[in-house]
């Protein structure tokens, strides 16, 4: 499949819904964090689970970025093979078919794999050792979010039982943590950041000490990975979302709701009352992970509804898009058929929808297939 599927659209001949990406707010992003992450001489590697398209990936590469994360294997596979040569998969890989797919891969690129338990380890030697292969690893840790990652308390213990598998390559550490700060979800970023680095980087040391070669400290996520990279003894980065934002990175302070580069366009099908309007957006269009009204965000709705200053999507079924319109809004004169931009609250979630993105350059807008859309396997 060419990535190009049709171009020289304009937005009134757009089917709706569908995403949107801003070409030159792209760009911006990519070159912000690039620059941001090399004042403090760390390694940036994106995530690519935002964007899923591997032309996108190149870009951040051509930007400086070491390589890219994903988080499956099926993602790697898509990514190499659009020439990505330099990929870490940051997710346990634990079955026997994924784990031959991944010596297979890297057998051909530069590939790290994430590993979180004995259990993980011994299947990546067992099948790594029949092969003859040597993988290159990195141990995923737990500092607080409670996702996957070995405690960190029992980090040590681990890591010295991996670093004895012979066909194993135990290179470094990693997490994630997202805005989480002294144990709990927060606004504070830059404190969050600075936290999630600290411990790592002492992590790290402690395992120095203990015979076991750690090279790579890799911590940070959009919110995070500016303050988590000054600190000192961190090595790598992997910020995703910073690529297009979201109205969820809006609200933390990352950035202005005007650099988020995804969009989604949507037509007005109903409007049952003056109160009242219904798009041809539901829960198929817009991802629905980041809810509305829970801490710390507190959005509200499921997305920013551009131009338009008290207007918000409160509800989706399936199919459909509920907005309530405030005072301002009902004066807009809306009508049936008419189009509206809503930048969604979740935009890595929201493009896995779309088996196509609309990438606007001006007034051109072109649609590009989502290479890696639905790799979840």
């Amino acid at each position: 499949m060419t990535e190009t599927l049709k171009a020289n659209e304009t937005l009134e001949t757009l089917e709706t819904p569908c995403v949107i990406i801003d070409s030159a707010l792209v760009d911006r992003n990519i070159q912000v964090m690039a620059d941001a992450i090399k004042q403090h001489q760390v390694k940036l590697r994106p995530h690519a689970k935002t964007h899923k398209m591997p032309a996108i990936a190149r870009q951040q590469i051509e930007a400086g970025a070491v390589g890219i994360t994903v988080a499956k294997i099926s993602e790697a596979e898509v990514m190499a093979a659009s020439g990505i040569n330099n990929i870490f998969v940051a997710y346990p890989i634990v079955t026997p078919s994924k784990i031959e797919r991944a010596v297979r891969l890297s057998e051909q690129i530069e590939l790290i794999i994430g590993v979180d338990s004995l259990a993980g380890a011994q299947q990546l030697e067992q099948i790594a050792a029949v092969h003859g292969h040597s993988l290159q690893v990195r141990l995923e840790i737990d500092t607080g979010f409670r996702r996957t990652g070995v405690l960190y308390e029992q980090a040590s213990a681990l890591a010295a039982q991996i670093a004895r598998m012979p066909h194993l390559r135990l290179t470094g550490i990693y997490t994630f943590r997202g805005s989480f700060h002294a144990g709990k979800a927060t606004l504070d970023v830059a404190a969050a950041g600075l936290e999630e680095g600290t411990l790592m980087v002492q992590l790290a040391e402690r395992l120095r000490a203990e015979g076991i070669a750690i090279v790579d400290v890799s911590v940070g996520s959009t919110p995070t990975a500016i303050s988590a990279a000054a600190v000192e003894g961190v090595t790598e980065v992997r910020p995703g979302t910073y690529v297009f934002h979201d109205r969820m990175q809006a609200r933390l302070g990352v950035c202005d709701i005007a650099d988020c580069a995804g969009s989604v366009l949507v037509t007005i099908v109903s409007r049952p009352s003056a109160d009242l309007i219904i798009v041809d957006g539901g829960s198929k269009t817009f991802a629905t992970d980041v809810q509305p009204g829970t801490e710390p965000l507190q959005l509200r709705g499921f997305g920013h509804i551009m131009n338009l200053e008290d207007a918000y999507l409160v509800r989706l079924s399936e199919e459909h898009g509920m907005i309530e319109l405030g005072p301002l809004a009902q004066t807009a004169l809306l009508q049936v058929g008419d189009k509206l931009r809503i930048i969604p609250n979740h935009i890595c979630s929201t493009v896995n929808l779309h088996n196509q993105v609309v990438i606007q350059r001006g007034h051109t807008y072109e649609r590009v297939p989502v290479l890696a859309r639905g790799m979840l396997e």
